[in-house]
């Protein structure tokens, strides 16, 4: 039999700084290449978050240079799960992201979903935008709001656009932005197993240790709830790195291209059921996720 814990003691448990998200709705962080054909186990789990009788979606395949082929994708995957309408959004330019009608769309969507592509050019173009605020106004409200490669990557405040995978572990190594900021102290990189990725987010976490490096291989995600606490579903891996503890690092005194140093940096693997307690920093197995979930609905 498991035991939840009561509201008081998973308060006592977790940091008392702000929480991480606190919206209504969820966040769906997906590391590329999900099944589009198959299964769809992951974009099934993303539209079955709407809210209820919420069944339109919003595709925006701002970030890509192919959206005429990926639109098609989504709204033929989307459909097959029970979408009762699938509004397709390329919105290629700031003009676009101002346009009211989009912004209808969106209000009226249980589940709003990022193509993969450039995360850069989904900031450059909808940054201060109707159509932004209006996707984050349905995330607070309790939408879904979802992102697959790029879409994933600039979910946070703060997103990872640039920085090689070979050697990334060098101080300047890997290139930061703001980002969409629908989450706060999480950096976000996707297809991170495939290509080889570790030494990115080994490199933000000793710059940036309050921050939680989170990477998302192919055909694996992330649902970060609203009350802060994460669950890893798909195929593949979730790879978390905690810096938040680090002993000590050399960053600061280095110059440009020099290579770090790091003591103390904490990685964990988490698959489909398994979880993690991002202000408490804690590892949750699928009994433990279960419990943690059960007291925060």
């Amino acid at each position: 039999m498991i035991q939840c814990p009561s509201k008081a003691s998973l308060g006592d448990e977790r940091d008392m700084a702000s929480p991480i998200f606190s919206a209504s709705g969820h966040l769906v962080a997906i590391g590329g290449a999900e099944d589009r054909t198959s299964d769809l186990e992951i974009l099934k789990k993303a539209f079955s978050l709407a809210p209820e009788g919420d069944q339109e979606v919003a595709v925006i395949a701002t970030a890509s240079s192919i959206s005429d082929e990926v639109l098609p994708e989504y709204e033929a995957a989307f459909l097959r799960l029970g979408a009762r309408h699938v509004h397709s959004l390329g919105i290629q330019d700031r003009k676009a992201a101002t346009d009211a009608e989009t912004v209808s769309l969106i209000e009226q969507s249980g589940l709003i979903f990022f193509t993969g592509g450039d995360q850069l050019r989904l900031t450059n173009v909808l940054g201060g935008s109707p159509v932004l605020k209006a996707i984050r106004q349905r995330l607070q409200d309790g939408a879904v709001v979802a992102g697959t490669s790029a879409g994933a990557a600039a979910m946070p405040g703060t997103m990872i656009y640039n920085g090689a995978a070979a050697d990334a572990l060098r101080k300047g190594g890997v290139n930061l932005t703001f980002g969409l900021g629908f989450v706060d102290d999480l950096i976000i990189d996707s297809h991170f197993l495939e290509r080889g990725r570790f030494t990115r987010l080994m490199e933000v976490g000793a710059s940036n240790p309050e921050h939680l490096g989170v990477g998302l291989g192919e055909d694996a995600a992330v649902i970060i709830h609203p009350h802060g606490i994460i669950e890893a579903i798909g195929s593949g891996h979730v790879i978390l790195i905690d810096s938040r503890d680090l002993a000590s690092s050399n960053i600061a005194d280095l110059a440009m291209g020099e290579p770090v140093a790091v003591e103390h940096m904490i990685f964990h693997a988490l698959v489909s059921g398994h979880g993690f307690d991002v202000e408490a920093r804690r590892y949750l197995v699928p009994h433990e996720l279960d419990a943690m979930l059960a007291v925060g609905r």
